[in-house]
């Protein structure tokens, strides 16, 4: 045949491209299956996920097939963006950091007595912006917030700056301040501004979320209640941040807190010690 010559092709190997190319796609049925299940966790669901799904729907079918045929039909999983806190830089030689004070005593009944404080990335408008928070153990209540579009140190000194106190309790003086092992915390300057402000550090053991985990709790919740990702501006982000933290100290009852907001349970223990 002059085509097989012109392509360069056994005449064997066009009738069996041929035989193939009739037949009816032989993936298509269980492309179908996993497409469905791939859909249905919004293409965040690997191959391991899908095998798990399909048999719980006791479905069979091999982890290198199901592999195949994302790879052939191109499912692509999203992948999670890395932090960019967590990759920010390294600590140099001049941070150093403080003992674990707190060992996970979460439990405070007196006010401003112990305080948590974190940073965490918020997405909005195809960029992020970084938040941090200072929260009261005892209450719950978020006694200082600076929002940020950069990670620089500003970000946590001005936090500092803007702590606050309830009525008719002045200062932080011996007021335990605990974080992560991070490096804004580990920073000269903010230890120095502790020192000045009178406050004890303390810090989590390294690779130990959990003994920092009631301001981890709070971003979780937060991120749950408000829609940054709608936020247009800078402005409008800075203004939805600004109301949640008014409804979560006034408004938003705790069940732990006697069913109480932040701010009335402040109250409460305060009058409850006098």
């Amino acid at each position: 045949m002059e085509l097989c010559h012109f392509a360069k092709t056994s005449k064997s190997g066009y009738y069996e491209w041929l035989r193939h190319s009739e037949e009816p796609e032989k993936d298509h049925d269980d492309y179908l299956t996993v497409k469905r299940i791939f859909d249905k966790g919004k293409a965040k669901r690997g191959a391991r996920t899908i095998k798990m799904k399909l048999q719980e729907e006791n479905v069979c079918m091999n982890l290198k097939k199901i592999s195949r045929i994302m790879k052939k039909y191109h499912l692509t999983t999203k992948i999670r963006r890395k932090n960019p806190y967590k990759m920010f830089m390294k600590k140099s030689l001049e941070h150093r950091t403080a003992p674990n004070i707190l060992r996970r005593e979460f439990g405070q009944m007196t006010p401003y007595a112990v305080l948590s404080t974190d940073i965490t990335y918020l997405w909005w408008n195809y960029r992020f912006a970084y938040l941090s928070v200072v929260k009261d153990l005892a209450t719950g209540e978020v006694v200082a917030w600076h929002l940020s579009m950069h990670l620089e140190m500003d970000l946590v000194m001005n936090t500092l700056s803007d702590l606050k106190r309830g009525d008719g309790v002045a200062g932080f003086e011996q007021t335990m301040i605990h974080s992560d092992q991070g490096f804004h915390y580990t920073n000269p300057l903010y230890i120095r501004k502790l020192a000045d402000m009178h406050m004890v550090q303390s810090m989590s053991r390294k690779g130990n979320c959990i003994d920092n985990s009631p301001i981890e709790s709070f971003f979780g919740h937060m991120k749950d209640e408000v829609d940054c990702g709608r936020c247009k501006t800078f402005e409008e982000l800075r203004l939805i941040i600004d109301e949640y933290m008014r409804y979560y100290n006034y408004e938003r009852p705790q069940w732990e807190r006697k069913k109480m907001t932040p701010v009335n349970y402040r109250n409460h223990l305060l009058e409850s010690g006098r």
